[in-house]
């Protein structure tokens, strides 16, 4: 198995896992995925659940994790540029920036000709970028800045 593989393994098994309370960045699992990148409960954890998720699947491998340790969507892609990508495939993980200093990332679950299919921690229903829960989304490609492979 390739550490994409797992790494999306692992991340669908936490599909559901939610904030508590509620649009807190804070609860159990949600500070486990910030301590992963060193910060405690409060912060924005998009990028600590894609690098948690990528840690757990490298240690369960005997792999180096090839993600840097941050909790910052653009340090990571800006960081990385031997990972990236442009056409996606599973395992990828994906990078929006916002323009603003900001950003969103998830892995990739499946591909379309148009769209991909995700999994994303720190969103809602609706797919926003400070959400309170790990879900399945669904983004058109054309919004994402890149991919980095694993």
């Amino acid at each position: 198995m390739t550490l994409a593989q797992k790494t999306l393994e692992i991340a669908l098994a936490q599909v559901g896992v939610e904030e508590m309370p509620k649009n807190s960045n804070s609860g159990p699992e949600v500070e486990i995925y910030l301590r992963s990148v060193g910060l405690g409960k409060g912060y924005p954890w998009c990028m600590a659940f894609v690098y948690w998720s990528t840690q757990q699947a490298a240690l369960q491998l005997g792999m180096k994790n090839p993600l840097k340790k941050t909790a910052g969507v653009l340090d990571q892609y800006n960081s990385r540029p031997l990972l990236l990508q442009t056409k996606p495939q599973p395992g990828d993980v994906f990078i929006i920036d916002f323009k603003n200093g900001t950003g969103h990332t998830g892995i990739v679950d499946r591909v379309t000709a148009s769209a991909i299919f995700t999994i994303e921690g720190n969103t809602n229903d609706i797919g926003g970028r400070e959400g309170y829960k790990v879900s399945k989304r669904k983004r058109e490609i054309k919004s994402i800045k890149g991919f980095l492979r694993l």
